[in-house]
């Protein structure tokens, strides 16, 4: 008697952050959560994004969203960091640098 195993077709490939980028992520969400100004993350993957979102509440929409899109990478970017209006406030080819408007205060939350 053979027994047949039925495979389900592999899902259809996400886009998520590798080890390397999340290190930076990490360590931005680290000094947001010392300063007072994050309280909570989610990450998601999706075919065509990944999005790693900072939550100043827990039950409130995200402050910031960080996102990976590989589509983009030739074109603006495949890094880009969101406000909580959906305003772009950086985008480029490489992490670190986008990442880098953290460093500065040139925006505030408006609660």
């Amino acid at each position: 008697m053979t027994e047949s195993f039925h495979r389900k077709p592999s899902p259809e490939p996400v886009v998520a952050f590798q080890k390397a980028e999340m290190q930076p992520i990490l360590d931005v969400y680290g000094r947001l959560v010392i300063a007072g100004e994050a309280r909570d993350y989610a990450i998601g993957m999706e075919r065509d994004v990944a999005t790693f979102a900072i939550f100043r509440r827990h039950a409130e929409s995200p402050t910031w969203r960080i996102e990976k899109e590989p589509a983009l990478a030739h074109r603006q970017g495949q890094y880009a960091v969101y406000g909580s209006a959906g305003q772009v406030l950086r985008r480029g080819r490489d992490l670190k640098q986008v990442l880098r408007v953290f460093d500065t205060r040139r925006f505030t939350i408006v609660r």
